[in-house]
């Protein structure tokens, strides 16, 4: 059994130990007053085994293995340690030789879209003529809850390296960037250096730009429309504003065709009619409790606050006239029906700051807000949520009243998670029951859609993630109907 007192009885034995506790206070001493400094895994493995072999001597020592004192074995440890504080003070003058021998820079967009993959870049420049082992860790807002967010790299004198990597927000608001801390280490890799680079950054989280340049991407070119997803309608009525008379072609419309200017040509020519502009079309959106319901991240809301922006833009590049209006228990944000230049970044700057409510949605304080906001026969788009038939029966009789004065198309939400559920295959009686009760719910969000299409409602039941992808076909099809 080891024996404390006989070893302080020792005096060279004592005397080595204070010495080496001295040391190793001194370090640490060193290493509190120098915070850029910090001591790798290698120092302290290269310091474990000093240990063991200063308790090894000490056994040595005291056992009769040797005969006389030919040879110390406190000698060993002591070489090991004066060589680990050469090695390490060696280290640090290379690593302190330069003041700054790294170049940072980290760029970042100017606002980040709301569940999109958002683009980061970090540079590191070498400008020393020693090459380092890096290891770079991006203070990126708490938001996303990441706490090894580290990137371990080589780098070779004069060389640059670029990290980039991907954040995805799922809430809107404002996130904070913190340090890029960037720490060195030389060929020995006994000390590491920290390089501290104070680029604190605030960036707000804004409805997804990203989605709304792809939309109007595929509305507006007829490569990508069949391929992305937006449908071209074919016009079966028509506007009344008339663009050119052109040659027939087969699907266009009998009633267009222009009898004079056939017999003057001696072949059949059509009317071809524009878009009616100036129309104005209302994105409303439900932020009551039944909103607040996650699929992938994002609640059904700020699918709903992405899908406006979409449409908004589309609308406005139409030169049809964009508004919005929000409720719950109260009328939120309002904004008419307008084309000014500034109208799109109205949308933008209201969507951003909206946020979900714990009460339940009045739709009769929604129906005298239409009735005195929108004036004229608007399209009305109504981002909402019907979890049962019970609760669009008691909004069914407003809704109706809304369609009377407007183009009112109700747009609510397939929940994916149960559809998928009901797909899976079930083996217990329980499982069977479960599974009977979500193809009931699916039936009932049917049976919703078939009861609004019965009284002349528009109705759009999607999928969160094709949500603006069905409202924009939606709205192409009602504006090459002529039914706006």
């Amino acid at each position: 059994m080891f024996d404390f007192t006989s070893f302080l009885e020792d005096k060279e034995i004592a005397i080595y130990f204070v010495v080496f506790l001295l040391g190793v206070g001194l370090l640490v001493l060193l290493y509190r007053l120098m915070k850029d400094v910090y001591l790798t895994q290698r120092f302290f493995g290269i310091a474990a085994l000093v240990v063991i072999l200063f308790v090894a001597a000490y056994f040595l020592n005291s056992t009769a293995f040797f005969i006389g004192r030919a040879f110390d074995p406190i000698v060993l440890p002591w070489a090991m340690l004066t060589f680990l504080m050469v090695l390490a003070a060696v280290d640090a003058m290379l690593l302190f030789a330069l003041k700054i021998p790294l170049k940072i820079r980290r760029k970042l967009p100017k606002v980040f879209s709301l569940g999109d993959s958002n683009p980061i870049k970090i540079t590191v420049e070498n400008i020393s003529s020693q090459p380092f082992d890096i290891t770079v860790i991006d203070e990126i807002p708490i938001e996303f809850q990441k706490r090894d967010f580290e990137f371990s790299f080589k780098l070779k004198p004069n060389e640059e390296k670029i990290i980039t990597y991907e954040l995805k927000p799922k809430v809107r608001g404002e996130y904070n960037f913190g340090f890029v801390n960037v720490f060195i280490r030389s060929f020995l890799g006994i000390v590491e250096r920290r390089y501290e680079h104070k680029f604190p950054m605030t960036l707000p989280v804004y409805p997804s730009l990203v989605q709304m340049k792809n939309f109007e991407l595929k509305a507006f070119d007829k490569v990508t429309m069949d391929k992305g997803g937006v449908k071209r309608m074919r016009r079966i009525g028509h506007s009344y504003e008339f663009e050119q008379i052109k040659d027939y072609v087969r699907g266009d419309d009998y009633r267009s065709v222009n009898w004079k200017a056939t017999s003057r040509a001696n072949k059949l020519m059509v009317n071809q009619y524009e878009d009616e502009r100036a129309q104005q079309v209302y994105c409303i959106i439900d932020k009551s409790r039944s909103m607040k319901m996650p699929f992938n991240g994002l609640s059904l809301m700020d699918y709903a606050v992405n899908s406006t922006l979409v449409i908004s833009n589309i609308a406005l590049k139409k030169h049809d006239r964009a508004g919005m209006m929000t409720f719950s228990d109260i009328i939120g944000s309002t904004i008419k029906a307008d084309r000014r230049a500034n109208q799109l970044n109205s949308i933008l700057q209201t969507l951003y700051r909206e946020k979900e409510r714990n009460l339940e949605a009045n739709y009769e304080l929604l129906y005298r807000a239409v009735r005195n906001l929108i004036s004229g026969r608007s399209l009305v788009f109504l981002f909402t949520n019907f979890e049962s038939m019970y609760a669009l029966e008691r909004v069914l009789p407003l809704l109706r009243r809304m369609n009377n004065q407007h183009l009112l198309v109700v747009v609510f939400f397939e929940n994916s998670e149960i559809k998928d559920f009901s797909e899976e295959e079930v083996n217990t009686v329980e499982e069977i029951y479960h599974q009977t009760v979500a193809k009931q719910f699916i039936y009932e969000k049917e049976q919703i859609v078939s009861k609004l299409r019965q009284y002349g409602i528009q109705a759009i039941l999607t999928k969160p993630e094709d949500l603006s992808m069905n409202t924009v076909n939606k709205y192409l099809e009602l504006k090459s109907r002529g039914l706006i």
